[in-house]
């Protein structure tokens, strides 16, 4: 199969991706065109092997992103990346997947199904022509090109040591904005994000952040969905934080069944998120919650 390539100095090349010190020389194209690129767009990156909080996030702030006109640019990795591009996609918005391997492999595997996905309506790019195997050292230069295409970068969650601290650090030197989700500092997986927030990163509270630096209008907040009496308590109950079933029936006493029967309420309305055992609010509403795999 032939793919589609733009190259460096010609029609379609992406003027922001040409800032870079070491542009790649061409890219090849899977899907649509780079024409995805002329709207504003945002890198949403992190650990491969995130909390369930972190996927939570990532979905959340890429599926406001793309609502409010932005695209979504990550690396179809594992964790935030995945969940960034699920995100997208929930919004019925585009996103764009840079692959550290052939234009031709989906990588992971287990990836397939959403590289399908992005190819619909977005953008699958890469740096590599059609048969190059996957190796660790090209994914840090895929990292340059995610931070290249993006105006912004966020960081959702980073260990010391992970690749976003990479994509991040490439955003910083293009002079463009970063932005990291502060976390608890006990956790390994906030350590780089934190980090980067006592190094000047601006901490993220939530999309509208990036959204209001790039000059970029909010999405209209969807319209309240109608909650029964149990589903309000829950709801403002888990304003609190993440709660187990056992801390909600305490804390809004709420029969077990009742407070179960609510929280599925919440779950399908899109206002309430289950993982690990904790049940946590989102900051929507607009699009039940994506499923992660």
């Amino acid at each position: 199969m032939t793919y589609p390539s733009v190259s460096k100095g010609g029609r379609g090349y992406p003027p922001l991706l040409a800032e870079l010190h070491d542009p790649p020389a061409r890219l090849f194209l899977r899907g649509g065109s780079m024409d995805v690129m002329a709207l504003p767009a945002v890198a949403v990156v992190g650990a491969r092997s995130c909390s369930s909080y972190g996927a939570q996030v990532a979905r959340e702030v890429a599926r406001e992103l793309s609502a409010a006109g932005a695209v979504v640019v990550s690396g179809l990795a594992r964790g935030i990346d995945g969940e960034a591009h699920r995100g997208a996609l929930a919004a019925g918005g585009l996103t764009v997947a840079v692959l550290g391997c052939g234009i031709d492999r989906d990588y992971p595997r287990a990836h397939a199904e959403l590289a399908r996905r992005i190819a619909e309506s977005g953008l699958i790019v890469s740096e590599y022509p059609p048969g190059v195997e996957p190796s660790p050292w090209r994914f840090p230069a895929r990292n340059r090109i995610v931070a290249g295409l993006a105006r912004a970068t966020v960081v959702v969650e980073a260990r010391e040591r992970s690749g976003a601290l990479i994509t991040a650090d490439f955003a910083l030197e293009l002079g463009r904005e970063v932005f990291a989700v502060p976390g608890e500092i006990t956790s390994a997986l906030s350590a780089g994000t934190n980090d980067l927030i006592r190094q000047g990163a601006t901490p993220l509270l939530s999309a509208g952040d990036v959204l209001d630096a790039l000059g970029l209008e909010r999405a209209p907040p969807a319209p309240p969905p109608d909650l029964s009496p149990e589903g309000q308590a829950v709801l403002a109950c888990l304003s609190s934080g993440a709660l187990t079933l056992d801390e909600i029936v305490r804390a809004t006493r709420v029969g077990s069944a009742e407070a179960a029967v609510a929280l599925t309420e919440l779950e399908l309305a899109g206002l309430a998120v289950h993982a690990d055992g904790l049940y946590r609010r989102t900051t929507g509403g607009r699009d039940p919650p994506a499923v992660a795999g």
